[in-house]
């Protein structure tokens, strides 16, 4: 391997692993869009199949045109048929999105498979006195004390798929998944004041 072809191995590493991870959390927020009828998060899916698209293409082109040995050839085909998979994701999601977009109404069956779930979703934003601001999330331990998992924050208008090392934010909007029986741990713990409103 030459070294311009190292250079082209950890861009197509980072790209990959960009494809992957922005598509699983397309099919997260396009589930959550549908569970809270929210257009919002719809809109967002919509606006990263786009950027899938893009970085689909980017991936595909770095990929045939790096300079691997003619028998390095057939890992390169299984390189683009998981980029040509995470694609396919994002695609899925957009489609789960648009149901929500159209203002379609969820089918009975689906109203029913939604309340029996045992899981459910949560969409809080952080206030400025919450004990989470200024942590990252190994820190703020969020799993361990609401049984919540961290599906997406939206700062600025854009989402991000947290990493451990992210750190929150006061005025980030958290979006979890988990048992319901956390779900108002978590917003207590992100908005402590907002039930002294109530």
């Amino acid at each position: 391997m030459t070294r311009n072809t190292e250079v082209d191995f950890d861009v197509m590493v980072e790209k990959l692993a960009e494809l992957k991870d922005t598509s699983e959390l397309m099919i997260d927020l396009a589930y959550s869009a549908l569970l809270l009828n929210s257009k919002e998060l719809a809109e967002e899916v919509q606006r990263l199949e786009e950027h899938v698209d893009e970085l689909h293409t980017e991936f595909e082109l770095l990929v045939l045109s790096s300079g691997f040995r003619k028998e390095e050839a057939k890992g390169l085909l299984g390189l683009i048929r998981l980029g040509v998979a995470a694609e396919k994701i994002s695609d899925a999601a957009a489609q789960i999105a648009e149901v929500v977009l159209r203002g379609i109404e969820p089918h009975q069956v689906l109203k029913l498979t939604i309340e029996e779930a045992e899981e459910t979703i949560v969409y809080t934003t952080v206030t400025g006195e919450s004990a989470l601001v200024g942590k990252t999330l190994r820190e703020a331990r969020i799993p361990e004390e609401t049984g919540m998992w961290i599906l997406a924050i939206k700062r600025n208008g854009k989402c991000i798929r947290p990493r451990s090392d992210s750190r929150i934010q006061a005025g980030d909007i958290i979006i979890a998944s988990g048992y319901a029986e956390g779900a108002d741990d978590l917003r207590e713990l992100a908005s402590p004041s907002s039930k002294d409103l109530e």
